[in-house]
């Protein structure tokens, strides 16, 4: 996201600060109060775009920024009162609520924080940790589903011996020009380039503001690759010798690391961008699914891996990344804590 300039407004009780202000009738704010907080991301949205000086507005509450594009001849500071005005409205409708005992615990947050005159940014992240926390072991329980689907998919084609007769099927699709593709398509999903590419961006200044991120990121990399090298001298399984193989590979074939580590690494990553950006969340999961589906497929085109090599390779790596989110999102809710 680069260094933000931040333009202190006047009369704002530190509550709005623009950033992100080089293209005139375009700017991002951030609110003190919007982070992890949905309900005020749905006021602030709504509010705005019933303004007419508005043309659009998008408020990003894991951020806790709002864009607004308005009207070119309007200043950052009446965009700011007007944010502010919005915020105001928002606590006292927040404070009737409190008072006839239907209030949730993020609005509480809000009064309570307002009357003691703390900010609003060390009380919502405590609760609203706690309720992430939680939705991220919920929406964690169908990948689990997943792992023991795919460890069952691996027990049965080893059972039937499936894995020759499935790969010789996969032959008949051998073109040259499909060569070349699958060739392309498995160099994406590499052990050793995924870790370097991983490493990189981990200190890259584009994560110079999420080091918890980052640092995660890098682990996932590094431990994929260690337990998938340690998986392949435990069960020391011979590789495929259908036909002669176009590409370098190793000796060890279980699990598949093209699949373990892609899973683990792109796994990650998409989870990050997904909840920096909800809007795209669906095709940010979609993508990052059809490419790993895409790398576990060129291993067995290019004939160098069983596909219970690739089931279990997928496998093993769900688990891991499984194991990095959660490490994720139990250090956020500690550092929430200790800040408090």
């Amino acid at each position: 996201m680069g260094n933000p300039h931040f333009h202190k407004l006047p009369n704002q009780n530190h509550w709005v600060h623009a950033i992100h202000t080089a293209v005139k009738g375009r700017a991002r704010y951030k609110v003190n109060g919007l982070y992890h907080s949905e309900a005020l991301k749905k006021y602030l949205e709504s509010r705005l775009l019933k303004e007419e000086i508005i043309s659009g507005a998008s408020a990003n509450s894991y951020t806790g920024n709002v864009l607004v594009i308005f009207h070119p001849d309007k200043s950052l500071n009446a965009i700011a009162l007007l944010i502010q005005d919005i915020l105001l409205d928002y606590r006292q409708k927040s404070s009737k609520s409190l008072a006839s005992n239907a209030v949730t615990k993020e609005t509480t947050a809000f009064v309570e924080d307002n009357n003691r005159n703390i900010s609003d940014s060390v009380v919502l992240p405590q609760i609203s940790m706690q309720r992430q926390l939680n939705q991220t072991g919920s929406q964690l329980i169908p990948v689990l589903g997943a792992v023991g689907a795919l460890v069952c998919a691996t027990g049965l084609l080893y059972t039937y011996n499936l894995d020759e007769a499935i790969l010789l099927l996969i032959q008949r699709l051998h073109t040259p020009v499909r060569d070349r593709i699958m060739v392309s398509i498995t160099f994406l999903g590499d052990p050793v380039v995924m870790l370097l590419s991983s490493l990189g961006l981990a200190i890259s200044p584009l994560y110079y503001n999420r080091r918890r991120e980052a640092t995660i990121l890098g682990i996932a990399g590094v431990g994929a690759i260690l337990l998938n090298c340690l998986m392949k001298l435990l069960f020391g399984r011979a590789r495929p010798a259908l036909w002669k193989h176009i590409i370098n590979v190793g000796q060890h074939s279980f699990p598949s690391g093209h699949a373990m580590v892609s899973i683990a690494i792109y796994g990650f990553t998409a989870y990050i961008l997904a909840k920096q950006f909800p809007q795209w969340r669906f095709w940010i999961y979609a993508l990052t699914v059809v490419l790993i589906a895409a790398i576990g497929f060129s291993r067995l085109y290019l004939g160098v891996h069983w596909l219970t090599d690739v089931t279990a390779g997928y496998g093993a790596g769900l688990l891991w990344l499984i194991f990095c989110i959660l490490s994720l999102e139990t250090t956020r809710k500690q550092l929430s804590e200790d800040v408090q």
